[in-house]
């Protein structure tokens, strides 16, 4: 058997990127390497529209695929072994692979697919699983075929060096590497939404920046503590990345003072877009991300979403608008986001909260109420005020 765990790694959408698939692949590569950095005698090297990792022995092999799985482009990923392209090796070393199987799992049936990938091999790819079933019938006596519900679905793959063996995939989330599709900058409070957002818009190959606004001492110092925490989650698919915290309270207490009180919370959100946006564009960030989901809130609604728009110019990706809130939880489980996101910490959108907002505001009244408001100097000094938390995968 072979000296070294070798892991397949499959591309997915990266492989249908046409004349630009080596950009994308060498992007992948890149970012696999990242998150193997803490594993040493790994090679990890691209080879006929496969990626191929190769780790010693010693190492933990699970968590190599664990750290693999969360890379965004990676579709999937079997443990496999190698053999000679000729079909006695692939055969010896197909029953070995069986063997190992039936004294660690008790495999009973088993069936064979095969893949040519080499079409100069001189067998077809039925031919090629026919030959290496009956050379796994013959070598493991207890074994038996079923076609329709094996406990064994051995895949055979043979290219133009080396023939592979394996069983099973762990699934990736697929997208497209990181890197490959500008940089974002997500407005990420403590909730559920705005971090599956950010990880949604990473997952399309978009690295991010995170804004955060916080109202101390309305807010404790916990309640920002616990949107880091959330952000080193993201880490751990995203990478390390800056996030850019805001107190503001200034403006929440000049709008409180001097505007109608329904109107309270999309002025709040339009300070917030326009902040952002100036950040942003310090940071070389193409566009503004939110967790906003269409009729989840007062701020939310067709009319809100339009009439926040209209404060900023920049581009502004809605990654979730569509979902169900039950879609958006399961998401955020499925990351690792939720437990954290529902702890009962408050956030700055709950500070001053109008019993009655508005849910169909009209552009022309809110900028008649921000006429009331010297805004270029509360977003000045807002962005000035800016503090910078470096976020690192833990």
């Amino acid at each position: 058997m072979n000296e070294q765990n070798i892991l397949i790694v499959r591309c997915g959408e990266v492989a249908l990127k046409g004349m630009n698939k080596p950009y994308f692949e060498r992007m992948l590569v890149d970012r696999i390497r990242r998150n193997l950095k803490g594993f040493d005698g790994v090679d990890i090297r691209r080879h006929e529209g496969l990626i191929f990792i190769r780790a010693e022995k010693n190492l933990d092999i699970d968590s190599i695929i664990k750290e693999t799985a969360k890379v965004f482009g990676v579709a999937s990923i079997s443990k496999a072994v190698e053999a000679e392209p000729e079909l006695n090796a692939i055969g010896a070393a197909a029953v070995d692979y069986m063997m190992n199987l039936i004294e660690s799992r008790g495999a009973k049936t088993f069936k064979v697919e095969a893949k040519r990938a080499d079409k100069n091999f001189p067998v077809k790819s039925p031919e090629i699983g026919r030959i290496i079933g009956a050379k796994v019938l013959i070598g493991c006596k207890v074994l038996k075929v079923d076609v329709h519900k094996p406990d064994v679905l051995l895949h055979v793959d043979v290219r133009s060096d080396k023939a592979y063996i394996y069983e099973g995939k762990v699934n990736g989330f697929g997208g497209l590497p990181l890197g490959t599709n500008g940089k974002g900058m997500v407005l990420l409070s403590g909730g559920i939404d705005s971090p599956v957002a950010a990880w949604m818009m990473a997952k399309r190959g978009m690295l991010i920046e995170a804004m955060h606004f916080h109202s101390y001492p309305y807010t404790s110092p916990r309640a920002q503590e616990k949107v880091e925490d959330l952000a080193r989650i993201l880490a751990s698919y995203c990478g390390r990345f800056k996030m850019h915290v805001i107190n503001l309270l200034p403006i929440q207490e000049q709008i409180v003072a001097n505007c109608p009180e329904e109107e309270t919370t999309i002025l709040v959100r339009r300070f917030m877009m326009r902040i952002a946006e100036k950040i942003a564009e310090k940071n070389d960030c193409m566009m503004l991300i939110t967790g906003e989901n269409l009729g989840q809130v007062a701020s939310q609604t067709a009319e809100s979403l339009v009439v926040t728009d209209a404060s900023v110019s920049m581009p502004v990706m809605r990654p979730l608008i569509a979902m169900d809130k039950v879609d958006i939880m399961d998401k955020a489980k499925e990351i690792g986001t939720y437990e954290k996101s529902i702890e009962p910490y408050e956030d700055c959108c709950t500070v001053f909260l109008p019993k009655h907002p508005t849910t169909k505001p009209r552009l022309e009244r809110i900028l008649e109420s921000e006429s009331r408001l010297d805004c270029e100097t509360l977003i000045e000094n807002a962005v000035n005020s800016e503090e910078i938390v470096n976020i690192r995968v833990e």
